[in-house]
């Protein structure tokens, strides 16, 4: 079935006793889609690197994306560095409790708070029976997971570099735009990430399935 940007989509998540109803969840929402392009900047200290992100597969029906993140700049022997990230969104089947890479409830909560739209959903924070529906608010929150390097998904660290780590991510669907925050424990702390869409110039983007 053929989606293209902008169009409107049916949202419906709901909370009840604790439990979700996803009966209408959408695959694909706003900017989010197959195909989508957004550009900008990584922050780190002094330091900016130019960022372009390629989405490459959205279900979030099943709270997942997937796509390429390039960082230009980054290391001498690596100006252009692609990475391939998988991503899940806060909602049904996620909590913003991380649990894992080396993240705990103080590491979440620092960083979560980062972002001005989590203030009204603090109380969520740690309590897994109650359920973010994403698809009823303006703002997606994401974790973002680099998995390997592209081309050569053998090389599994870099010298001046580490995609060991992941980020927080929340995304403005009336905004198009994604922020992040980067996290690793032997990185600088929050490294920020700013996104913006890429309309598309002639065609919109399509996927079949």
């Amino acid at each position: 079935m053929p989606v293209s940007e902008g169009k409107a989509r049916e949202e419906s998540v709901g909370e009840l006793n604790g439990k979700v109803k996803t009966a209408a969840v959408p695959r694909e929402v706003g900017c989010l889609y197959s195909g989508s392009r957004f550009v900008g900047m990584q922050r780190s200290g002094r330091n900016s690197y130019e960022v372009t992100v390629q989405i490459q597969h959205v279900d979030l029906r099943e709270s997942f994306l997937c796509g390429y993140l390039n960082i230009k700049g980054l290391t001498e022997d690596w100006p252009d560095l692609s990475t391939f990230f998988e991503a899940e969104v806060i909602g049904p089947k996620y909590s913003f409790l991380t649990r894992k890479w080396d993240a705990d409830e103080t590491i979440d909560r620092e960083h979560w708070s980062k972002f001005p739209d989590f203030k009204a959903h603090e109380g969520l924070l740690n309590k897994d029976q109650a359920v973010y529906s994403f698809a009823q608010q303006n703002v997606i929150f994401m974790r973002w997971k680099e998995h390997f390097l592209v081309p050569d998904h053998r090389i599994k660290s870099i010298t001046g570099a580490s995609f060991a780590g992941f980020y927080y991510i929340a995304y403005n669907k009336a905004e198009s735009t994604i922020t992040g925050f980067y996290f690793h424990q032997n990185s600088e702390l929050f490294q920020h990430l700013s996104l913006k869409h890429v309309p598309d110039k002639h065609f919109p983007a399509y996927e079949f399935r």
